[in-house]
């Protein structure tokens, strides 16, 4: 495959396990990958990159800052994607709500529910007509699936991510862009803690697979890392 036939993902939180992950197996599936990491220190990413050919480049970006979002798109503007994937999220502990600070709230809401929504909203033009969007939700951003509670404010910030991609759906009703919450299985990181059912290698494929497989089918879908869809 060619430059000029190879498809492009953008991966927006990719320096480490879920992100990196990715960034590798779409370099497997011989994707071009653009990958962000926050600040400018090596990472994972950059050992990454310094072993495919030319086929992955290195974004810094804070998403959290609007201006580097904008300054992002403006160094991408002459590119076309095929996928926008924003992976980055935060966790502050299992608090109950009442508990909870008004900072670290902030904090978390901001990180994981408005400024995916704000990478969205502005890289997704560069997203091809047919192209994909998709954001990393999680099961426990499901409010029929929460039957035991716990981790309150990280189910809360990521119930207000589909929420808020539901809202994006509904104003681009009429496009061909596939748009995907994407549920990765509990996965062994630093979110989702060393108890955890999947290890990366485990889940990555079955999370690229699927972003692949529902290219091409246009409207907002909830799914796991098996294709299967996740109720709201």
């Amino acid at each position: 495959m060619n430059d000029t036939t190879r498809k492009t993902a953008l991966i927006v939180g990719a320096s480490r396990t879920l992100g990196l992950g990715l960034a590798a197996e779409f370099l497997h599936r011989d994707w071009g990958v653009i990958g962000t990491v926050r600040g400018t220190a090596r990472t994972g990413l950059h050992d990454l990159a310094d072993t495919s050919d030319g086929r992955l480049t290195v974004e810094s970006l804070e998403m959290t800052d609007p201006q580097q979002i904008a300054a992002l798109r403006d160094r991408l503007a002459h590119r076309t994607l095929d996928l926008l994937f924003v992976n980055a999220a935060v966790t502050r502990g299992d608090l109950p709500i009442g508990e909870v600070p008004t900072d670290m709230f902030t904090e978390v809401m901001v990180t994981n529910a408005l400024s995916p929504m704000r990478v969205v909203e502005t890289l997704g033009p560069l997203v091809a007509p047919t192209g994909t969007i998709g954001v990393m939700s999680s099961d426990q951003g499901s409010i029929t699936l929460n039957t035991d509670g716990g981790q309150d404010l990280y189910r809360a910030s990521k119930s207000a991510l589909n929420q808020l991609m539901r809202c994006y759906a509904a104003r681009h009703v009429d496009g061909a862009r596939t748009l995907l919450l994407m549920d990765p299985g509990w996965v062994r990181t630093e979110l989702g803690g060393f108890e955890a059912e999947l290890s990366v290698e485990e889940s990555v494929p079955g999370v690229a697979g699927t972003i692949e497989r529902h290219r091409g089918k246009a409207g907002l879908h909830f799914v796991d890392h098996l294709g299967q869809v996740v109720p709201w």
